[in-house]
């Protein structure tokens, strides 16, 4: 086993064990809470964590056997339904991701008219469109037979195979499209919705700035030490949401556009992508179904206060149970002795 090889397995392994761990953390979060369910970002964020759970199921394994064995790990049929999947769940994962752009961006610009513009009602209505937009292009891909083996990134995925070479120029077209209306739209629709945030963001830090300045100047006798403090906390505060834009959308492109690109790419006939390189972007892609949780969810308060909420349950009965068995077990030897010391 060479040492790309054994990374790409390791990699494939790690992504799918955190991948289900963290989407799982966060669907036991809304198990858990009210308040989250309540919440309509937390469709969107419902949606995107069963896609994550379902590719780290289905897609991950698939992958990983199609690298370590270096050959098609699976029979025909079944090979065409993992592609459907992937299709259909990398789709509807990257409109889920513009949905919370969306939902963002309403929040932030139209914060006293949000409960009208953005209800349950409306929310359903974008995850439906998402799976129907989703479903649509994992159909066709499914009746044309476009659903194969690719030894290029070693799983089930889309791909023309040598009978299908009559339909190359279909084929082309609407790879094309699917790349277009799923990774270039959510693109832009990130893009567009959080600098629309990051410039309302900024204009109200800049009202706060001038709010502080102004009592900073009115409070003469105040130490420098505070005054410092406060400089610091105005620098943090623009920095901030900068920072959370640039892990929204930085992960999207760093995840996706490399494999999206080579896609693109290896529908010129002249062009042959390496194996390991068409691995490492199926990979990164991968990556990304295991980063969503911490990007979206767990780092935010709710989630934590949730989660570690569960998890002293959890102890706290364990602790519970074995303080109450190791009392009955000194309760049983104790009666045991007791006849003894009568006698």
């Amino acid at each position: 086993m060479s040492i790309p090889q054994f990374l790409l397995k390791g990699s494939v392994v790690v992504s799918a064990v955190v991948a289900l761990l963290t989407n799982f953390s966060v669907l036991l979060c809304f198990t858990q809470s009210a308040e989250l369910r309540s919440h309509v970002p937390g469709i969107f964020t419902l949606n995107l964590s069963i896609s994550n759970v379902i590719l780290a199921l289905i897609n991950m394994p698939a992958t990983f056997l199609g690298v370590a064995s270096s050959a098609k790990p699976l029979r025909d049929p079944l090979c065409r339904a993992v592609s459907f999947t992937e299709t259909f769940i990398t789709c509807n994962a990257m409109l889920s991701m513009a949905a919370l752009s969306v939902d963002r961006w309403v929040a932030v610009v139209f914060p006293l008219r949000y409960s009208s513009k953005m209800r349950y009602r409306d929310a359903l209505v974008i995850v439906s469109y998402s799976w129907l937009h989703s479903l649509t292009f994992s159909l066709i891909q499914l009746m044309m037979g476009w659903g194969a083996y690719s030894h290029t990134y070693a799983s089930c995925t889309l791909h023309l195979d040598a009978e299908g070479a009559s339909h190359r120029s279909a084929y082309v077209t609407f790879t094309a499209l699917f790349h277009c209306s799923s990774f270039a739209l959510c693109l832009f629709v990130l893009c567009c919705a959080y600098l629309k945030v990051l410039r309302v963001a900024r204009s109200h830090c800049k009202r706060i700035d001038v709010i502080t300045v102004q009592t900073l100047l009115l409070l003469v006798d105040i130490h420098p030490s505070v005054k410092e403090r406060c400089l610091a906390q105005q620098r943090k505060r623009r920095r901030r949401a900068a920072k959370k834009i640039c892990i929204f959308i930085g992960s999207f492109i760093i995840c996706f556009s490399p494999y999206v690109i080579t896609r693109l790419v290896e529908l010129l006939p002249s062009v042959d992508v390496p194996r390991h390189w068409g691995i490492a972007t199926k990979c990164l892609v991968y990556a990304k179904a295991s980063s969503d949780p911490f990007v979206y969810c767990l780092l935010r308060h709710q989630y934590r206060k949730v989660l570690v909420n569960v998890i002293y349950r959890i102890v706290r009965k364990d602790h519970y149970f074995l303080s109450a068995h190791s009392t009955g077990s000194m309760w049983d030897a104790t009666n045991e002795n007791f006849p003894e010391r009568i006698t």
